[in-house]
């Protein structure tokens, strides 16, 4: 392995909720891996000279990041897989090519005849909290839902939701509404689980018109 990087992190964040790491390099770019990604595309040998692909590891989720110098990092998955080290080039490299590699990672997957398991799959029931003027616009302030499988995370729980409201649709507006999860502000790549409470909070005192 190299001793220096032609790519070096400015910032990392682990979103452990959305099993999500970000990682934003010194030339501006941003890549956002899932865990997934990250655990069946490691370097590690026990990984790298197997027959058929990883298979099982929609859920899996990052335990801990060690530093490995000043040019790499070990990643520790909750799996138990822990011999997996990537250079920042190698990180910018599964960035760069993540479209592509996904793709044919897929194709394995179909090959051997596996079928992957994808976020959302079961029923799920969030709790839904409205607050200010939401509760009297929409008539409620507190509902037990079940999402559908399409919903998997923030973003698309919005989107859901103003199709479900159709004319009241624009008071959930990206621009005009915060979501939390479990009482903490989230992303929209925010994942959506069972069991989840989910609020919906304005950024305004006041209630928008329709555009």
């Amino acid at each position: 392995m190299k001793d220096h990087a032609e790519h070096i992190p400015t910032e990392i964040n682990l979103h452990k909720k959305s099993h999500l790491l970000s990682i934003t390099f010194d030339n501006g770019q941003r890549f956002d891996f899932p865990c997934e990604y990250l655990r069946v595309f490691s370097r590690a040998a026990e990984v790298r000279t197997l027959d058929t692909p990883p298979t099982g590891k929609e859920d899996v989720n990052i335990e801990a990041i060690e530093p490995q110098g000043s040019y790499a990092v070990r990643i520790i998955f909750d799996d138990g897989h822990d011999t997996s080290i990537y250079s920042w080039d190698t990180l910018y490299e599964l960035g760069e090519n993540k479209d592509e590699n996904w793709a044919e990672y897929l194709r394995r997957l179909e090959e051997i005849g596996y079928q992957r398991k994808a976020a959302g799959d079961g029923p799920r029931r969030i709790k839904l909290l409205y607050f200010n003027y939401l509760v009297e616009k929409l008539g409620k302030e507190v509902e037990d839902e079940q999402i559908p499988a399409a919903v998997s995370d923030v973003e698309s729980l919005l989107n859901w939701l103003r199709k479900r409201y159709r004319e009241r649709g624009y008071l959930l507006a990206d621009d005009r509404v915060r979501v939390t999860v479990n009482k903490q502000f989230a992303e929209p790549f925010t994942r959506i689980e069972d069991g989840d409470e989910v609020g919906i909070v304005p950024n305004s005192p006041n209630p928008p018109s329709p555009d």
